[in-house]
């Protein structure tokens, strides 16, 4: 698989984003197996769980981990056949009663690349305050980090550990996103994920083969934009806030990225559009939520240059939309919550792209540092009954 921003040396401060985002098609068939080998484990720590009819699952995390949770929930919703909340972990530490408010048997599911950020920790100890009974599944990259060592022992947590590789060096989350999101998918969502990670993989391999990403991604970021738009449903809703963050992260601000739904983007969010403006179409591989997708797509080309709206898309009609369709090929029939992991890709390759044409330094686009990798400057305040 070739690097997709060409060779690039640490000179060029952006190799360490653009290996984690080549990566991942290996990681995620490490993270397959990783979790093969702790399903026994896992499926003890689960599964009476999810046997109770009044479990509540809280998916959790900060920022990216956060989206996370966003792109799994309706799935799980509907494989666990549970209440499952995405609920991000700032919002939690700063209104806990609210976040916890029905003292029901909880699973908090937190993600965390290095879990060491302030919230991590502080949401589930939180949780352990408010709530009566909760039990903690920690899916985390980094083995030395205070959530995995705090929850290693613990009789009601189990921490499930990301390959080593995946705690990205670069500022921004790239593979730590994709293989905690994909471990969670393949931990809670039981045998109809087998054989996904693979298919995953191969998709990514093929976008990334030769000049395609040149044809696609290059030419879209060529056209210099100003503002750019991730639209999707359902589980592409959270990957379109995912693609918006990693396009501001990696370009320091610079270039404005927004997400919304393709149909909540009509009731006022559409406001930012305007001459030099890109928005890119997160195509549903369900038959009738993509009718909304296509909707919107068309609408957008009729209001931007040409050349401006793209869709990604596993589906038969990427071919009739030309250049303008970024394939996600061998993935027709795939559930969202699973598209979402390739087609993210995507999205970071254009938000990397982008941070080198603003002569940045991707993997650490903030020197001065105004925002942090692990983040700074919170402060933790006590919860009194």
């Amino acid at each position: 698989m070739t690097t997709p921003s060409g060779t690039l040396s640490l000179d060029d401060g952006a190799a360490h984003t653009a290996r984690e985002i080549a990566q991942q098609p290996a990681l995620w068939r490490e993270v397959d197996r990783i979790v093969a080998g702790s399903r026994e484990s896992l499926d003890a720590f689960v599964r009476p769980l999810v046997a109770r009819g009044d479990l509540r699952v809280v998916l959790t995390g900060a920022g990216t981990s956060a989206f996370a949770g966003q792109v799994l929930q309706p799935a799980l919703a509907r494989r666990l056949g549970r209440r499952v909340d995405a609920v991000p972990t700032t919002d939690i530490v700063a209104d806990p009663r609210g976040c916890l408010a029905e003292d029901v048997p909880t699973l908090l599911v937190s993600f965390a690349r290095s879990g060491d950020s302030p919230e991590s920790v502080a949401a589930t100890a939180l949780a352990d305050q408010v709530l009566s009974e909760v039990h903690h599944l920690v899916i985390t990259c980094n083995e030395q980090g205070r959530l995995a060592r705090e929850h290693a022992e613990l009789p009601k947590s189990h921490v499930l550990l990301m390959p080593a590789a995946s705690n990205d060096r670069g500022f921004a989350m790239t593979s730590s996103f994709t293989c905690m999101t994909l471990a969670a998918l393949l931990a809670l969502g039981g045998s109809a994920y087998d054989g996904v990670a693979e298919r995953l993989a191969e998709a990514v391999e093929s976008i990334c083969e030769g000049d395609a990403v040149d044809r696609t991604v290059g030419a879209l970021v060529a056209r210099v934009p100003e503002r750019i738009v991730f639209l999707g449903s359902g589980p592409l809703k959270g990957l379109a806030e995912e693609s918006a963050l990693k396009v501001l992260e990696l370009t320091g601000g610079r270039l404005m990225a927004v997400s919304e739904t393709s149909l909540g983007f009509r009731h006022g969010p559409k406001a930012v559009l305007n001459d030099r403006s890109a928005a890119v179409v997160y195509m549903s591989n369900d038959p009738y939520t993509r009718k909304y997708d296509q909707d919107i797509a068309a609408e957008l080309r009729g209001n931007l240059p040409a050349g401006s709206v793209v869709t990604v898309s596993a589906g038969p009609d990427a071919e009739a939309d030309g250049n303008d369709a970024w394939p996600l090929p061998g993935l027709d029939g795939v559930e969202d919550v699973a598209l979402a992991l390739s087609a993210v890709v995507y999205a970071q390759l254009i938000a990397l792209r982008a941070s080198q044409a603003q002569g940045l330094r991707a993997d650490n686009p903030f020197p001065s540092g105004e925002v942090n990798r692990v983040v700074q400057g919170v402060t933790l305040h006590s919860l009194h009954h």
